[in-house]
């Protein structure tokens, strides 16, 4: 088990987002971003409230440089950024499917890389290319073994999807057991949990066999994944059923109106969570919070510029809105 940093050493992060903090979006604000009669009275909004670097740029511009500020401020805050990598890790198993499917397909990976992940994907393409197994790092060598082995066997992409995302589900499940801290074992339990579920749903919705769900789910503490695959099998109000009986039941309801409804559901429970932290002095909860809470603001601001350039009505964009952490 990796050493943990003491409490105080995140003083000085907490300080720094304490300020941070009040920058960030809130509810009302969305609002205003929602009225705003289209994409270029968005982006003035965003620009009076500090967004970009004063210059005009296209949406997709504009968010690449917030995501690459949020990330910039935490890597000038936080001295080990190893104790973030439970966010960061499943941009680099997306990049393990990159690679493994470009490699066997002889296409380029260019332009579908993820950034602010903890390994450097092309430093992963090059070793994947080679069958370097050993310079990978050692979360990511079995599953690139067996995904390779699985794709060059079968030509199946999902069988290529499936090994590598249950490897995903199953490192970061590790990751929240061997810390500490209740916010980041939280955090790695709802991730792995919600994975399982839409796992479930997509599922019984394609009427998959046993034998698959049991391979695409990863244990747990909240869920029975094997009451879960059994559910699945028998189909989507199974699944319902048994979630009923957990404490995801609140996310029933969102389940019955779409995945997307669910994954909201999922960021806002987050959120709930997350808040206390904003009183907190000490830690790393405060940082993993604002970190959360400006990554929602991202994905609420992305589906506000993109309904706005698919002419989508308000009431559509706003039942899909997360709540802010302000």
């Amino acid at each position: 088990m990796k050493k943990k940093p003491k409490q105080q050493e995140y003083t000085y992060a907490v300080a720094r987002i304490r300020f941070k903090e009040t920058k960030l979006l809130s509810d009302a604000d969305l609002a205003s971003l929602l009225a705003a009669k289209d994409t270029d009275a968005v982006m003035r909004l965003l620009r009076d409230k500090g967004w970009g670097d004063n210059a005009d740029h296209r949406p997709e511009e504009l968010l690449a440089i917030e995501e690459k500020k949020l990330w910039d401020f935490v890597a000038e805050s936080v001295d080990d950024l190893s104790t973030l990598n439970f966010l960061l890790v499943h941009h680099d198993f997306h990049n393990l499917k990159v690679a493994v499917k470009c490699i066997t397909r002889d296409s380029k990976p260019d332009g579908l890389w993820i950034g602010n992940a903890v390994e450097d994907p092309k430093k992963l393409y090059r070793a994947l290319k080679s069958r370097e197994y050993g310079e990978l790092p050692d979360y990511l060598r079995e599953p690139a073994k067996e995904a390779m082995s699985a794709i060059l066997q079968t030509s199946d992409g999902q069988l290529c999807d499936l090994i590598i995302d249950k490897a995903c589900m199953e490192y970061v499940y590790h990751l929240g057991h061997e810390d500490d801290n209740e916010i980041i074992r939280l955090y790695c339990e709802l991730f792995v949990a919600s994975s399982d579920i839409k796992i479930a749903l997509r599922s019984a919705r394609t009427h998959k066999k046993l034998d698959f769900i049991r391979r695409s789910m990863a244990a747990c503490d909240t869920l029975d994944v094997e009451k879960l695959s059994l559910a699945a099998v028998e189909g989507e109000e199974a699944v319902l059923t048994y979630l009923g009986t957990t404490e995801y039941r609140a996310a029933v309801d969102a389940l019955g109106v779409s995945m997307s409804a669910f994954e909201k559901w999922c960021d806002d429970y987050l959120t709930a969570v997350m808040k206390p932290q904003k009183w907190e002095p000490f830690g790393i909860g405060p940082i993993v919070a604002y970190i959360i809470a400006r990554q929602n603001e991202l994905k609420a601001v992305r589906m506000i510029l993109s309904a706005k350039v698919n002419n989508l009505s308000e009431s559509t964009i706003k039942e899909r809105l997360r709540s802010m952490y302000v």
